[in-house]
């Protein structure tokens, strides 16, 4: 599958591709992540059954703490 990852061009073969999916291939938590498909927020309630397809543009950033 052919996407756009925060702007760069990526191919990922996920066996199911949802964006839960594509967060635990990146080897991110997904406590700490937003996550932008096409332009619009995907709420983390959401990431188990929101469907990539070739060609989404999507934009993930993690939460970091600090002081």
């Amino acid at each position: 599958m052919n996407l756009t990852l925060n702007g760069e061009p990526k191919i990922l073969d996920l066996p199911d591709p949802t964006v839960a999916s594509l967060v635990a291939d990146l080897g991110l938590r997904p406590e700490v992540v937003a996550v932008e498909l096409n332009g619009d927020l995907v709420p983390r309630a959401s990431h188990g059954t929101q469907a990539l397809a070739e060609g989404d543009q999507l934009e993930i950033v993690t939460l970091v703490g600090g002081g």
